[in-house]
């Protein structure tokens, strides 16, 4: 296998811009809900506001020379997307109307929200933590939580997402885009950010 054309690939997949959609993807497979017409619209706001919008702006940004690249940005040209991210995030879990009936959804993105506002700060402090870990650690730990919530075993699921970890992992640090600081602190706050709201639905 080469490692040059495969470890890259999972920092692709599992770019922080489609975590959201992940989780309610693995949300509405785990939990039964199905593709009815609120699984539907839910799926149609996140894809919208998380992934569509913020694209639309990436590539505005690297049009005007902002951003250099989708994977690679550095510590100044993360801010505003940051922020941006957090900002949608607000939005979805403001104004989407119904999440607040799914409570894992609700407080997985609301602990993906504090995620990027602690990433936003950090920026100020000039460190540039890994947002590839902040994401599927976060989406590790919702995993978890829902085989919790639902009192289903999920235990190959949980296995997979550890094997993708420790991968997105590696593909960080084989393109050079951080350090092993970087990815600790990344893979704290994705744990951190899920496990302190636990408390709130589990």
């Amino acid at each position: 296998m080469d490692l040059k054309k495969t470890l890259p690939l999972f920092s692709y997949i599992f770019h922080p811009i489609f975590i959201t959609f992940y989780g309610v993807l693995l949300y509405i497979w785990l939990s039964n809900l199905g593709f009815n017409s609120l699984s539907l619209v839910l799926l149609i706001q996140v894809i919208i506001l998380t992934i569509l919008l913020p694209l639309s702006i990436y590539y505005l940004l690297k049009a005007t020379g902002h951003i250099k690249s989708f994977t690679e940005a550095t510590i100044n040209e993360r801010k505003f997307p940051i922020l941006l991210q957090a900002v949608f995030l607000f939005l979805l879990l403001k104004f989407s109307g119904f999440l607040e009936e799914l409570p894992a959804l609700y407080f997985f993105m609301l602990g993906g929200l504090i995620a990027s506002l602690t990433a936003f700060i950090l920026t100020f402090a000039n460190f540039k933590v890994s947002l590839h870990m902040i994401g599927v650690c976060s989406l590790l730990m919702f995993v978890i939580s829902l085989s919790l919530y639902l009192n289903t075993s999920i235990l190959p699921l949980i296995a997979l997402m550890i094997v993708i970890l420790g991968n997105v992992a590696s593909s960080r640090l084989f393109m050079k885009s951080h350090n092993t600081i970087e990815l600790i602190a990344g893979s704290f706050i994705g744990f951190l950010s899920q496990v302190i709201l636990w408390q709130f639905y589990l």
